[in-house]
């Protein structure tokens, strides 16, 4: 739901603290809108109307098959921008989008940043690096979800979800995360208990709560410091 309010450009990374003059030709143009979890954004094949610049949402982009199964291939926080084919002069999304973690975000009509993005400047250079790397997400995740183990994942997505809403408790179900990672839920119910029982993670009526990251860190695979080195190369 778009609401009208004074508008926080800080707590997005692309669109914090850039040059005065590009910030005055954005801001009329950019609406307050709030996202409530599970919140469908678009569906794959529909027009590209808009972008949007969370603030404290997640929001992930899923691959869906013929036999209705689907996987998360990259998640989207307040380092980015969800909609980045519109830059590169896409017309249709690729991908479902649904909200991940609920929360705010800027809107911002997808023609509007065509034709900043056009005119060069530091928006056009962080967009630029924010393609690149979500293009390493999108191989990374890839990679790691044909060759680590579910746990392994499991702990890689909690920690990058961590990273983005940067607090320690979130909402969360079982049946999400199975659909995030492409796994069948009770195999997540066991991943999830064994991290419960090592005392890194709480869960409960819908809600995880992050105990011990250093614990998470220690048993995560490698594509998460991979990741997490290419998330904080934006700042």
């Amino acid at each position: 739901m778009a609401r009208s309010r004074k508008l926080d450009l800080s707590k997005n990374q692309i669109l914090s603290g850039l040059p005065e003059k590009e910030t005055r030709r954005l801001l009329p143009h950019l609406r307050f809108v709030s996202h409530k979890l599970k919140e469908t954004l678009y569906d794959p094949g529909e027009p590209i109307r808009y972008v949007y610049f969370p603030l404290d949402t997640v929001l992930s982009m899923l691959a869906s098959m013929n036999d209705g199964k689907s996987v998360e291939v990259t998640l989207v926080g307040q380092e980015g921008m969800l909609g980045v084919r519109a830059m590169l002069g896409g017309k249709t999304y690729w991908h479902a989008c649904i909200v991940q973690i609920p929360g705010d975000c800027l809107r911002m009509s997808a023609k509007v940043l065509q034709a900043e993005f056009k005119r060069g400047g530091v928006l056009q250079e962080r967009l630029l690096h924010y393609f690149g790397y979500l293009l390493v997400q999108a191989s990374q995740v890839a990679a790691c979800n044909r060759l680590h183990r579910l746990e392994q994942r499991l702990v890689r997505w909690i920690l990058m979800t961590h990273d983005r809403v940067k607090r320690d408790v979130f909402p969360i179900t079982h049946e999400f995360l199975s659909e995030m990672l492409g796994s069948r839920r009770s195999e997540v119910t066991g991943a999830a208990g064994a991290l419960r029982k090592a005392g890194y993670i709480r869960y409960a009526r819908g809600t995880m709560t992050i105990l011990n990251r250093k614990g998470l860190e220690a048993v995560v695979c490698e594509c998460y410091q991979t990741l997490y080195s290419e998330l904080y190369s934006l700042r």
